[in-house]
């Protein structure tokens, strides 16, 4: 039986030092049937140089210029000039394990469609992985071990933007790249969650993820913490917020003030409680700040949580779980 085809989306921008490695791993797949389209964003070193070698020598590398600027014209760009039957996304600093792409098909032709196939991922640096990076890294792959990764979908980025394959159909049915809204893989993950794709559990290791002080994900404006927030509300207010329950915030930091402005914009009525002695009591936006057993008066509350605190929030899910409250349903963390 033929192998099915993989069309794999690559954008790349001045990643001269790192491009080779991430071909080279390409290339060294046990699946062999893969076309790689790979999109030149306006690259002004020589990464283009050294992708156009590639391609002379393995027709299976396409390679295109940006038609247009930015990662999501270009991954556009990219889905536009396949032809896969499967559709993954992989950056061009970063490294595939020998079998990524056969675990992941063989995960789509047991599970079929509807499912996105997923593996675990581990950062790589030459300066080291900081704390932050370490805990994100535990995190998504516990969820992906487990495939529950939407209960915590509101937290942060739940699939990994280059590590997912899903069937080519899918892809077209949740508008593939269309939408210009960044964050554009965490837009991405809340439409495979709108569109109701289950997450394959997977405890592979199939992704190499590089980190250094330059990656776009750390420098451009596009991934500053009010694009997730923005992100976040939109797909909350669209997809798992009830008008007919009353609506709650937790915490009143700068998480929460942007949140509740956003719902002051909006005209959305809210509660506002919090647990810090000296923000009970005052009003911010019109709206006074109680105390968190205020919620307890609350019927059939909607609560949004914006501590970030780790012990405070174990504390909070003790303080839901007493009160019968359930984790995407009743509440929701927003950090």
């Amino acid at each position: 039986m033929a192998q099915a085809l993989v069309s794999i989306l690559t954008p790349f921008k001045n990643v001269s030092n790192y491009v080779e490695d991430c071909l080279d791993s390409i290339l060294k797949q046990s699946y062999t049937n893969w076309e790689l389209i790979i999109i030149n964003d306006h690259s002004t070193d020589n990464s283009n140089e050294i992708v156009e070698k590639y391609a002379e020598k393995d027709s299976r590398l396409k390679l295109f210029k940006n038609t247009g600027n930015g990662i999501i014209e270009a991954l556009r760009y990219a889905f536009l000039n396949s032809s896969g039957s499967y559709i993954t996304r992989m950056d061009s600093d970063d490294i595939m394990t020998e079998n990524k792409l056969e675990v992941m098909v063989n995960q789509l032709e047991e599970y079929g469609k509807k499912h996105v196939a997923l593996g675990l991922v581990k950062y790589f640096s030459d300066t080291g992985i900081s704390n932050g990076y370490a805990k994100y890294e535990t995190w998504l792959n516990k969820l992906t071990k487990t495939g529950k990764n939407y209960t915590e979908i509101y937290k942060e980025c739940v699939i990994a933007s280059p590590c997912w394959m899903l069937h080519r159909e899918d892809l077209v049915a949740c508008d593939a790249f269309n939408p210009n809204r960044y964050p554009e893989d965490y837009d991405l993950t809340f439409r495979f969650y709108e569109y109701g794709y289950k997450c394959i559990p997977n405890d592979h290791l199939l992704h190499y993820w590089r980190d250094y002080s330059t990656r776009t994900s750390r420098t451009h404006e596009h991934y500053a913490q009010n694009y997730f927030l923005d992100i976040k509300l939109h797909y909350f207010l669209k997809l798992d917020y009830n008008s007919s329950r009353p609506l709650t915030i937790w915490g009143a930091g700068f998480k929460g003030k942007t949140i509740a402005k956003k719902l002051v914009e909006n005209k959305i009525d809210f509660h506002w409680i919090c647990d810090n002695k000296n923000k009970i009591g005052k009003d911010i936006y019109g709206v006074k700040l109680k105390p968190f057993e205020a919620l307890k008066t609350i019927e059939r509350p909607q609560t949004i949580v914006t501590v970030a605190n780790e012990e405070q929030q174990r504390q909070i899910i003790n303080y839901f779980d007493a009160l019968d409250m359930k984790q995407v349903r009743d509440y929701f963390f927003f950090c």
